[in-house]
């Protein structure tokens, strides 16, 4: 059922993978008009001809009031925009994004689950930089496509504009998904990245025993919140919705690429093989490396993340990787100091970015 939708916003959703297919399914439920736009012409023409997704959400059938496009349209009429974007290609998409008519002031939506090569930034501080954080959001939250469109799923729609976050809240919630609002987007993108890393860790351990598995989860995730305590985030963001509750969804999830990919890292599987093997792009494959590199950028102690990017690049062997794992006393001195960091954090980037508001709900 579509309900009507008070604020007729212009919605467009750039990127027809899983996740970016289900988003746009989600708006058009929700009373946006939708736009989704493909990478090419001829797969877009393939979508609206068959009204599906058949390589990236087969069996879901595609809302006749969602508008597919490729990229080549351009963003002039949107009021909205979801990029549902491996993280490798923020960078340039976030150059291309004014070239193509986005206009000033309107709100951009980080959707991935990575980090942004070469330094592993986060989506939504390249998208900052360039547009100032009040028209920047990000989401979160365990979201399975192919489920979430089915039976739903719990979302987390974060931004520091507490009034952008409320507004992508509200799309979600007339769409029947549950969605929570945050004022963090830094700790719920950082509660997607460590889950990968640490589905994939729990991955490549798990034959070693289940302890061993949960230690090398919970190794990841201890050195994450540390790194989210320098960069000014809540560490509380990690404890919900967009950090345990995901890592649950994935390490329950029957087909979760995450851990299939540390499983077959444990079998001696080259990591560049991987993809193959799985059918699909492993995200933790590129983000684990890039994760190392910004925590030791960041002072953080990291043993586990390191080592784990070490087996990734085939430079630990199993063995040394386990025993790491199950060797690895967490420093106490970690925890010290943390609530002041995050509260510097906070000011510097206060002072850092200064972008221009996005115009009000319904001011458009």
């Amino acid at each position: 059922m579509v309900l009507p939708n008070p604020i007729a916003r212009r919605a467009v959703v750039v990127g027809a993978g899983s996740f970016g297919t289900a988003i746009a399914v989600l708006l058009a439920r929700g009373g946006l008009r939708t736009t989704l736009q493909t990478r090419t012409e001829a797969q877009a023409e393939e979508m609206r001809e068959t009204r599906e997704n058949a390589r990236y959400l087969p069996g879901v059938e595609l809302p006749q009031e969602l508008r597919i496009e490729s990229v080549e349209t351009g963003l002039s009429r949107a009021e909205l925009v979801f990029l549902g974007l491996p993280s490798s290609a923020v960078t340039a998409t976030v150059r291309e994004l004014e070239e193509r008519g986005l206009r000033k002031r309107v709100p951009v939506v980080a959707m991935s689950k990575g980090l942004v090569p070469p330094d592993g930034q986060l989506p939504s501080r390249v998208l900052a930089q360039q547009f100032g954080p009040l028209r920047v959001a990000a989401i979160g939250g365990p979201a399975h496509a192919q489920e979430m469109v089915a039976d739903g799923a719990a979302l987390v729609a974060a931004s520091e504009n507490a009034q952008v976050a409320d507004l992508i809240q509200q799309v979600f919630l007339r769409a029947g998904v549950v969605c929570e609002k945050s004022i963090d987007p830094v700790g719920v993108e950082l509660g997607g990245v460590a889950k990968n890393a640490a589905a994939l860790a729990a991955g490549a351990t798990e034959a070693q025993g289940l302890n061993a598995a949960g230690a090398a989860a919970g190794h990841i995730f201890a050195e994450v919140w540390d790194y989210a305590a320098r960069l000014g985030a809540r560490p509380q963001s990690l404890l919900g919705l967009a950090g345990i509750g995901d890592l649950v969804a994935t390490a329950l999830a029957p087909h979760s690429r995450n851990r299939r990919a540390g499983e077959l890292l444990a079998e001696g599987v080259p990591s560049a093989e991987i993809p193959v093997r799985v059918g699909q792009a492993v995200e933790a494959l590129e983000t684990v490396p890039l994760l190392a590199r910004a925590l030791s950028l960041a002072g953080v102690q990291a043993p586990v993340t390191s080592g784990l990017s070490q087996l990734i690049a085939g430079d630990l062997p199993l063995q040394d990787w386990t025993e790491l794992v199950r060797t690895t006393v967490p420093s106490p001195n970690r925890w010290r100091g943390q609530s002041r960091r995050a509260a510097t954090a906070r000011v510097r980037d206060a002072l850092r970015f200064k972008g221009p508001n996005p115009i009000p709900p319904g001011d458009i």
